[in-house]
């Protein structure tokens, strides 16, 4: 049905419909299950969203290696005390981001959304979009199938790789996805959904993708952490009537091309940015 967000759009202009309808149609096309089925299939994603975001934030879960751990609820702790620079809201955020990212770490169960390096922006986002907004279950799961559409327009004309085109590609890609779902979810027309996925791919264009030993551990999970919080401000920017001046489809095509002129020491080799670091290096040791 679409391939690129010029499509989309036309499909969403001419139809007179929301991203998410679109996104359900299309996948009840290709995928030859009923709508009820559909459902049930999101709905065990958003459950398992819920619990990745929430499960580390009031105990110390430590990842499988030891490197990393215990951050999700010294964020949640130090929002609980209500004096935190940036408010609440994206304290609360980047705390859930984080959690889910220490799940992950720790050999739990997440959704890689798109990416198990980048799921927790996502589950963050829709989390703090639902109470901010008074959200139901069922507007969520509109949401992740909004978001899913922006996912695979970035999939099918560049790429969520790391190893391809660095942490833009994945963080990236899941800052643009929450961030188009947030302003669906606030009522934000269709362009406006666009130039909030454009402003998050933007934001953090040529991002690499360094980790540490080798480790989906540090930096990624602090890139959850700003990622949702790109997402965020990313939909308050397009909510607000600002437009991003290059049209979607270009950001991302120029994504592409900035994540393949990356060199491969800064696409998920450990052998650049922080992870060519002199301590990236001893840490490197300990476990390799």
């Amino acid at each position: 049905m679409f391939n690129k967000a010029c499509e989309l759009v036309k499909l969403c202009t001419d139809n007179n419909k929301k991203i998410y309808e679109i996104v359900i149609e299309k996948e009840l096309q290709e995928s030859n299950i009923s709508y009820d089925q559909l459902m049930d299939r999101m709905k065990s994603i958003l459950d398992t969203m819920k619990n990745s975001a929430s499960s580390a934030l009031d105990k110390s879960v430590m990842s499988v290696s030891k490197l990393t751990g215990g951050n999700a609820k010294k964020m949640q702790d130090y929002t609980n005390k209500g004096k935190t620079v940036c408010g609440e809201i994206i304290n609360s955020a980047m705390a859930m981001a984080l959690s889910t990212s220490e799940v992950n770490a720790s050999m739990g169960r997440i959704v890689a959304a798109p990416t198990a390096g980048a799921s927790g922006i996502i589950p963050a986002a829709m989390l703090t979009i639902k109470e901010r907004f008074d959200l139901s279950d069922e507007d969520l799961i509109k949401g992740l199938f909004t978001a899913s559409g922006i996912g695979q327009i970035i999939a099918k004309n560049a790429t969520i790789s790391g190893a391809e085109g660095g942490c833009q590609a994945e963080c990236g890609a899941a800052s643009a996805m929450a961030a188009a779902a947030i302003v669906e979810l606030a009522g934000g027309d269709i362009n406006q959904s666009l130039h909030a996925a454009s402003f998050a791919l933007i934001n953090i264009m040529g991002l690499v993708c360094d980790p540490v030993a080798g480790l989906v551990e540090f930096p990624c999970a602090l890139r959850n952490a700003s990622g949702v919080a790109n997402a965020l401000l990313s939909a308050d920017l397009a909510l607000a009537g600002i437009e991003s001046l290059i049209p979607f489809d270009e950001v991302v095509e120029a994504m592409y091309k900035v994540g393949k002129a990356l060199p491969e020491s800064l696409r998920e080799t450990a052998l650049g940015g922080v992870a060519d670091t002199l301590t990236g290096k001893e840490v490197k040791k300990r476990f390799l």
